[in-house]
């Protein structure tokens, strides 16, 4: 059986996106196979792969209202061994969709398990808010994962994503697990960076990543070319940080 890894934080623009784009990649490098899922209404996933989010007739959306099965919404093998379930901006609406419906915690959980066993990794990127798609994906998972910026509010906010991921696991997915913290856009040139890393070590009882993403011009790129890193520029230093992560990711046995 797989493993299953949400990638959350509330607070936008910390590489959630970058990291399921460019961890997916690096596990498929690997060989493991891999489906990524995005849950975020601004589809920033879906078009960092090359795929055009305003065309598709079956997303995340038609599959969490029922409108289409799990089979029907995968785009498969989009980079080698990589295959995603799309997401557009009609997904904003799901919260209002939903009001009423029964289990609805649940709706993720229950498409994913018809095809969780045909994939080593099931990587969920999350939109940058605690609302019922982030619920939906922690039920659905295994772990969280949680990127943190190198900048001084790295903190803020984080003791909340922390509450909620116990509150579903309290509640509702008895799984579910904190997989650990992964620093990003590091710039060493900065104390600031050195900073923050020791501020939230010294914070976190969670288990932290060795691996640092580094801040790279290449990674800010890779998305406008739709592709990811490893096969926008292999040599770059943000293609190598996360193969190192997607190692870290693979030998984490006692998760």
């Amino acid at each position: 059986m797989g493993r299953t890894i949400a990638i959350a934080n509330q607070k936008g623009g910390v590489g959630k996106t970058t990291t399921s784009i460019n961890l997916s990649a690096s596990l498929a490098d690997m060989g493991k196979k891999v489906l990524v899922i995005d849950t975020d209404p601004q589809g920033n996933t879906t078009s960092g792969f090359g795929i055009n989010k305003n065309e598709l007739e079956n997303t995340v959306y038609e599959l969490i209202l029922g409108e289409c099965s799990i089979q029907e919404c995968i785009i498969k093998d989009i980079v080698p061994r990589v295959s995603i379930i799309p997401s557009n901006v009609n997904l904003a609406a799901t919260e209002i969709e939903l009001i009423g419906v029964d289990k609805k915690e649940y709706i993720l959980r229950n498409e994913v398990d018809w095809v969780k066993e045909q994939y080593d990794f099931i990587i969920i990127d999350c939109p940058p808010s605690l609302n019922m798609l982030t619920i939906n994906a922690m039920t659905t998972a295994d772990s969280v994962l949680v990127p943190i910026q190198c900048e001084y509010y790295a903190l803020e906010g984080l003791s909340q994503l922390i509450h909620t991921v116990n509150l579903v696991k309290e509640r509702l997915n008895p799984e579910l697990d904190i997989e650990g913290v992964v620093f990003t856009m590091y710039d060493s040139r900065t104390n600031l960076s050195m900073q923050v890393v020791e501020n939230v070590k010294s914070h976190l009882n969670q288990r932290i990543y060795k691996t640092v993403i580094p801040r790279n011009i290449r990674l800010a790129e890779a998305p406008s070319y739709g592709t990811p890193i490893n096969m926008y520029d292999p040599k770059s230093a943000g293609a190598e940080a996360y193969m190192l992560l997607a190692k870290e990711v693979v030998n984490r046995k006692d998760v």
